[in-house]
């Protein structure tokens, strides 16, 4: 039975933690916890920061990717010749189509120099001028293939890190959790009382490493699907742009 002493004090203590529960003093609890516990926090807080670090930037490096793949695609299907859409490459560099097009035309002037014909390839050239002609459709296919490879690998740059944050924080804020809980089990046998002053630290600290690791892995879960959407998309664009530069590569140059 509880004597009055002890209802008082437990009255007191549901008084305290309401004030602080108010007050949302979570620096102060966050301080109070200890080295091991702390030592989590910090670990997790390093993986929020730079989790959020990256989807900014990838962002910010998709929304130019985009912008500048709607001009260079704007520009490829008006020009009548290659040599002119090389020349606004520089202009679109955050496209992943530049890359592309820059190896299929690189590759297709290699071609026509090994075989004497004009180092600048009319993507329409004249029927009354002779038209140089490629030695291998082949390989430009693959020169494109290679080029698109190397930009999704480009788009999906430092995405791992977001997949290591959402699947590693959880556990790592789990085992926080674990460790306060040892902690109010330790307060409890030492003390032999189950008074909520004693438990009360040990569980909060629990509590603020389970939410930490939630704070790290949600926002990291979302954007590196959302941002695996978006390199799959660019993929299929580089694949449907590919196909169009070898169709007129075939028409114009076999």
């Amino acid at each position: 039975m509880y004597t009055l002493g002890s209802l008082v004090l437990a009255l007191q203590v549901q008084d305290g933690s309401t004030a602080l529960a108010g007050s949302g003093d979570v620096v102060r609890l966050i301080r109070d916890t200890g080295p091991l516990n702390q030592a989590v926090l910090a670990l997790l807080f390093l993986f929020s920061v730079t989790s959020w670090a990256i989807i900014i930037h990838k962002t910010w490096s998709f929304r130019a990717a985009a912008r500048d793949t709607d001009k260079f695609l704007e520009v490829f299907r008006k020009s009548s010749k290659f040599s002119e859409v090389q020349a606004i490459c520089s202009t679109v560099p955050a496209s992943p189509l530049v890359g592309v097009f820059q190896a299929g035309y690189a590759e297709m002037n290699a071609q026509f120099r090994l075989s004497g014909g004009a180092a600048q390839a009319p993507a329409h050239p004249p029927a009354a001028h002779p038209r140089p002609v490629l030695k291998s459709l082949e390989a430009v296919d693959r020169a494109l293939i290679r080029a698109a490879t190397n930009e999704v690998n480009k788009l999906e740059r430092r995405l791992t890190f977001l997949a290591t944050t959402a699947s590693v924080t959880p556990f790592i804020g789990l085992f926080g959790t674990v460790i306060g809980i040892m902690i109010a089990f330790g307060r409890i046998g030492a003390t032999g009382s189950t008074n909520l002053a004693i438990v009360a630290p040990g569980i909060s600290e629990a509590l603020i490493a389970t939410a930490t690791g939630l704070f790290a892995a949600i926002p990291a879960t979302y954007f590196y699907n959302h941002f695996t959407h978006r390199v799959k998309e660019s993929s299929a664009t580089m694949d449907d742009f590919a196909l169009e530069f070898l169709n007129i590569v075939e028409r114009n140059f076999t």
